[in-house]
């Protein structure tokens, strides 16, 4: 490539984002739990919504989502003109970076937060600004501490991913108070349905003219496969991420199975009892082995290991049983393993080998010789020598 052709300043500093791995070598029926997806899929009424959408596959879909805008709106109490879709929560987090941040602006985010805040805020030619976590935990503290006239941006998840962890509310209104006047705090709402009675931020981007929320449908949903988001936030703010927003970054199937999902909330009830409880069983069970993890808010668990050799050790051991997890040394916790909490089966069969790779890996004691201590056994061999 002749030197004189050159990407913006910043776009070759960026890791590559790497998602969960999908498949071991050698084996065909290896169970995925790297990459939160939800193990009973999409609702029947989603499923049928996507089958009738076959038919209109020549048509151009509608290019102000007015139809899921409507549903999204209705299901949670939303006006529907303050609400953007986009392609998976992802997309609405760069419109953000592109909108509202550039050379000279910072965005901030914490440790442990979602990579596509570093990536996105890079990609504008913003400056990242990464603030440290109390014990895997949000600090508002800190946080409000890394923020300056130059911050134009602060992204929290809340459930955190990959860690699992949640503030309250009150702490969330005490951030979004205490932000400089040219900032924006988005709350990442990617697992906020897995809290029942929680809104997501939903209620503070109604009512502060600096919040913005995002949501997926890819997690409690069962529609990673589609790739469908939305945020809601300011009237105002929503109009900017408009003018940028591609006409038609959205399908007529993506539109169609989305709206279907969201009325359906029986099923997302029912999803969300069943992570629940298979939550608290898989943590417990862990934590039986020896393997704690912090109280889970999400549809995984982050489960930590005596360092990061111990969790390499243990991931491998897992891929050789058909269970794939994921590693989050990117996200700086090489000694902890992301597992997704799968259906019932799944949740016993990686407690059990977690279970197995401990006893394995537990140090045995020395074999008895019966010589004083520093003796050699006839024939040259030492003592405890194998």
């Amino acid at each position: 490539m002749p030197d004189q052709i050159r990407p913006q300043p910043g776009i070759l500093d960026i890791a590559l984002y790497e998602g969960g791995a999908g498949h071991v070598a050698g084996l065909s029926d290896a169970i995925k739990l790297s990459s939160n997806e939800n193990p009973f899929g999409a609702s029947e009424k989603a499923k049928d919504a996507f089958l009738r959408s076959v038919h209109k596959l020549h048509r151009y879909p509608n290019t102000d989502h007015s139809g899921l805008r409507q549903a999204i709106g209705e299901v949670h109490g939303l006006d529907p003109a303050r609400i953007i879709c986009g392609v998976g929560s992802d997309e609405i987090i760069h419109f953000l970076c592109q909108a509202y941040a550039g050379p000279g602006d910072e965005v901030v985010f914490t440790e442990h937060g979602f990579l596509m805040y570093r990536i996105s805020t890079m990609a504008a030619g913003a400056t990242p600004v990464e603030v440290r976590e109390r014990e895997r935990v949000t600090d508002v503290d800190a946080v409000l501490a890394a923020c300056g006239p130059r911050t134009r941006l602060v992204f929290i998840a809340n459930p955190n991913n990959p860690t699992g962890t949640m503030i309250g509310l009150s702490e969330i209104e005490r951030l979004a108070d205490g932000l400089p006047p040219q900032a924006i705090l988005v709350l990442d709402g990617a697992y906020a349905e897995y809290v029942a009675g929680y809104d997501g931020g939903a209620w503070l981007a109604t009512t502060r003219p600096n919040v913005v929320m995002t949501r997926t449908f890819s997690k409690i949903y069962g529609l990673g496969g589609l790739r469908i988001g939305w945020g809601y936030g300011p009237k105002p703010i929503i109009d900017v991420m408009n003018r940028i927003r591609g006409p038609f970054n959205l399908s007529t199937t993506q539109l169609e199975v989305a709206e279907a999902a969201v009325r359906d909330q029986d099923w997302v009830d029912r999803c969300r009892a069943d992570n629940t409880r298979l939550r608290a069983w898989l943590a417990e069970a862990l934590a039986e082995k020896g393997v704690p993890s912090d109280t889970s808010t999400a549809n995984f668990i982050l489960a930590r290991f005596a360092d990061e050799v111990e969790a390499a050790a243990c991931d491998t051991w897992l891929q050789s049983q058909g269970l794939i997890v994921r590693r989050v040394t990117g996200y700086k916790l090489p000694n902890c393993l992301r597992i997704t909490v799968g259906d019932e089966a799944s949740c016993r069969r990686v407690a059990h080998a977690i279970g197995q790779f401990k006893a394995l890996a537990k140090p045995r004691p020395e074999p008895e010789t019966g010589l004083p201590e520093g003796g050699t056994v006839q024939g040259g061999a030492e003592s405890g020598a194998a």
